[in-house]
């Protein structure tokens, strides 16, 4: 029987990879991590089904100012939140997203937005690399914060990156260690927040299928 071909598959087999190429202890420190995430999330802090959400704007890598106002006008709206441009695992998801998320949107007349912290001129890049259609666009952690999904990577985390002279506000731009965990966000044209994923461990994202399913539901 065929694996079926899914998000979680496909972050799947990055993790399988790293598993047969990185040293060990790279690995567990991934892992461990990824796993402290999952624990410390608090849930209720995160943005729900049935929230209003109020105006914002962000700047799309193009050049293009966003706001919830246009990007409402044919339809529903649909961000996705990604780390940063490097990102292994958001470089698979945005793919992803492009295959089997944007067509099915694109029928049912809603707008898909990619949404990262990381500042417009660094952000370009994974557009141009995938040939990206959707928008992709830069929040400076915002509405990010707003939404309740920001984190920070743990004290052990911090240190093995200063040890490698790695810093992720140097990566997005902005100067914090603050990114935002991934998350799918649907608004309706009411402003009315229709589904919301968010998933502590950046390995397990929300499928395109989940994702349409629930813009199929009538809103109530």
């Amino acid at each position: 029987m065929a694996v079926q071909d899914t998000l979680r598959s496909r972050l799947a087999a990055l993790h399988e990879e790293r598993k047969r190429t990185w040293e060990p202890a790279a690995l567990q420190a991934n892992i461990d991590q990824r796993r402290r995430l999952v624990e410390a999330a608090d849930p209720g802090s995160w943005v729900r089904a049935g929230n209003v959400v109020a105006p914002f704007t962000l700047s799309e890598v193009d050049g293009q100012e966003l706001t919830l106002d246009g990007l409402l006008v044919k339809g529903p709206l649909v961000l996705v939140f990604f780390r940063f441009a490097g990102c292994p695992a958001c470089n698979i998801a945005l793919p992803y997203y492009q295959e089997r998320l944007a067509p099915g949107l694109a029928k049912l007349g809603a707008t898909l937005v990619a949404v990262s912290p990381q500042v417009p001129e660094k952000l370009a890049e994974i557009k141009r690399r995938h040939d990206l259609t959707f928008l992709v666009a830069s929040d400076r952690n915002e509405l990010g914060r707003r939404f309740g999904i920001l984190y920070e990577p743990d004290e052990a985390s911090k240190a093995a990156s200063r040890a490698k002279g790695s810093f992720i506000g140097d990566t997005t731009g902005l100067g914090t260690w603050e990114l935002p965990q991934p998350a799918v966000v649907v608004i309706g044209q009411d402003r009315v927040v229709r589904f919301a994923e968010v998933s502590p461990d950046w390995l397990v994202r929300a499928e395109a299928e989940t994702v349409l399913e629930a813009l199929s539901v009538p809103a109530i």
